[in-house]
């Protein structure tokens, strides 16, 4: 990109995300620097499409990119991906900066139903919780904090044991290494690494004095330092994170810019799939989709992949005649196959905004990581606190409610030298924060040093849905996450808020003089601070999803009655269509999903071919 391209794109997005134009024009140097260097430039957006592709692929997210990048790898196979958003900007690049593409045009701007049963996000405005979601090549890939966690072992195990034939951690562990290039030594030369694949995975070169406390704490704590990657999950680790040279890698930077000159792969744009075509033989023909005001049709010889995620893939499927016969009825959608898409959502959530506040001036505030040297330190260096995506450090942990018999944490944490009164007000505004709830609590802690911990539930026993809210593709989904319908979700967590009070009180800690933040949510007064009653109306108030929706297009043997795809993850009833992304996994992964959700488009590349292989084989035979 010219600098002057670049330097337009950065102070045109000053206003938008509410930073000085003096670090902008210094990312805007960094930027300069790095796609000099880089030979990947940004892909194209194929306008002139074919009129039918072998291979369709909708989304070009996490998994989709992954999909279309594999596919293209056979010659004479044409694949076209369709992607609702743009290209990612420069801003998305800076791993610090994450959360500034929220709300913004890179972002689908999901937000849940208000609760109606258990109570849950009542201190956002309307008592919704936003869901962002990347709407954007590359897709949340572009907007997460790029953390890289697989899961456990047991996680995929299960889904073997559940009929899933092929999804053993050991049958899956390869995939995981075929993407991964990962730059830190002592990991590399390890079974659970690799070099060499598209996707950059390392430690990010910058952090606080509190990620090593952090670590020391979990020692204190009885728990080892460890590649939470590797054979064993349980322990302490410095953030794994898909960053290369510094700035974020994205599934679009990884697998589609180096093969963006293969002919036989077209990447359209700012194009949103809204149905998918059926012959009378219930097979996927082609795709209608939107794209500049204009309603089109491209069709497919052999298969259509949906990628479009957890919320957009079974909004895809019912809109197209799959999903439950009543509420198609509903809305006057034909049937074509009865499943039960859209049931079985699953997320990772716990409490947001837990803080401790410390003596010394160590934490990431605002201040800090927009001035001169920081920047420069960046550009010159591809060091510095604007390569940490905000998130130093990682804890998988067991509370007494963990499964006795291993390895099989329930409790994660997140740590970050910061909290909500770090940034301005621009957490505030992207976790949709009421002013009363920002005013009482953080507010007062303007220019105090604070950091944080967010415990999650790794495996909620409570399950939501999506819905359509109406047969206009263009209009959003109703989103229902059904949190703390279970009484065990809310008492893991819990615990798990006790275990991260341990943290603080550690002598590693405690060197820094560490103290919970102890002024109470609005709405929780009643209750003393740190009872179980307390938590509990906190966690009811600041729910704090970090945004892994799974398991929405259930992936399950034949005799499953909930499932919606089948282990080869092909859509039951109907022919020539298969889900592939977050959506199809039986239960969530103990983690974050974005390396699962790569993983995932791996593993289907890989189907597919064979898939084909075998089917040209039997042709041949007949001949």
């Amino acid at each position: 990109m010219e600098m002057a391209a670049v330097l337009t794109t950065l102070i045109g997005t000053t206003s938008v995300l509410g930073l000085s134009l003096i670090p902008l024009l210094a990312i805007g140097l960094t930027v300069y620097r790095y796609n000099n260097f880089d030979p990947e430039s940004h892909p194209k957006n194929a306008q002139e499409l074919l009129r039918m592709y072998d291979f369709i692929v909708i989304g070009g997210g996490s998994a989709g990119a992954v999909i279309a990048s594999r596919l293209s790898e056979v010659p004479n196979w044409t694949v076209l991906l369709l992607e609702a958003g743009d290209d990612e900007n420069e801003i998305s690049d800076i791993p610090l900066l994450a959360g500034y593409t929220q709300l913004t045009e890179y972002d689908w701007k999901y937000h849940t139903l208000p609760p109606s049963t258990s109570a849950y996000c009542l201190a956002m405005i309307g008592d919704r919780c936003n869901w962002p979601r990347g709407k954007v090549l590359g897709g949340s890939s572009v907007l997460n904090a790029m953390i890289y966690v697989r899961g456990n072992r047991h996680d995929y195990d299960n889904w073997a044991r559940a009929g899933n034939t092929g999804w053993s951690y050991e049958e899956l562990l390869p995939y995981f290494l075929k993407s991964e290039d990962n730059r830190n030594p002592y990991l590399a030369r390890t079974p659970y690494h690799e070099i060499g694949g598209y996707l950059t995975v390392q430690e990010p070169p910058w952090k606080s004095p509190l990620a090593i406390a952090f670590l020391q704490a979990g020692q204190e704590m009885g728990y080892e330092n460890r590649d939470i990657n590797g054979f064993n999950q349980t322990g302490f680790m410095l953030t794994q994170a898909t960053i290369r040279r510094g700035s974020r890698c994205s599934t679009a930077k990884a697998f589609l810019r180096p093969v963006k000159n293969r002919p036989n792969l077209h990447i359209a744009m700012q194009a949103q799939a809204l149905r998918v075509i059926f012959n009378d033989k219930k097979r996927a023909t082609g795709i209608e989709f939107l794209r500049n005001g204009k309603q089109q049709i491209v069709r497919c010889r052999r298969e259509i992949i949906s990628s479009a995620g957890a919320i957009n893939s079974p909004q895809l499927l019912m809109l197209s005649g799959i999903g439950p016969r009543e509420h198609l009825t509903e809305f006057g959608i034909p049937v074509l196959s009865d499943l039960r898409v859209g049931d079985n959502l699953q997320d990772h959530v716990g409490l947001g905004g837990l803080t401790f506040v410390v003596n010394e001036s160590i934490t990431l505030m605002k201040e800090r990581f927009q001035t001169i040297s920081v920047m420069f330190e960046y550009i010159a260096r591809e060091r510095g606190p604007l390569t940490t995506p905000g998130v130093e450090a990682l804890a998988f942990l067991n509370t007494k409610y963990a499964d006795k018999s291993g390895d099989y944490p329930d409790v994660q944490f997140h740590f970050a030298p910061s909290s909500i009164n770090s940034d301005g007000d621009q957490i505030k505004k992207i976790l949709g924060l009421r002013d009363r709830v920002y005013n009482t609590m953080y507010k007062p802690l303007q220019n105090i040093e604070t950091w944080s911990i967010l415990p999650l539930l790794l495996r909620p026993k409570s399950s939501g849905w999506i819905r359509l809210k109406s047969r206009n593709p263009l209009v959003q989904p109703n989103i229902n996450p059904n949190y703390f319908t279970h009484k065990e979700d809310m008492d893991v967590l819990v615990e798990g808020i006790k275990l991260a009070m341990k943290v603080s009180n550690t002598s590693a800690f405690q060197r820094f003089g560490s103290r919970p933040h102890t002024i109470r949510m609005p709405g929780c007064h009643k209750y003393p601070f740190d009872t179980y009653e307390y938590w509990e109306c906190a966690i009811r108030h600041f729910t704090f999803t970090i945004y892994h929706p799974t398991g929405t297009c259930k992936m399950g043997p034949r005799g499953d009655p909930t499932a919606v795809v089948d282990p080869r993850l092909r859509v039951y009833g109907v022919k020539g269509l298969r889900v592939a992304d977050a959506s199809i996994m039986p239960t969530i992964v103990s983690g974050n999903p974005n390396a699962p959700t790569i993983m995932i488009g791996e593993k289907v590349s890989d189907i597919i071919k064979e898939d084909w292989r075998e089917n040209q084989k039997r042709n041949v035979g007949r001949r």
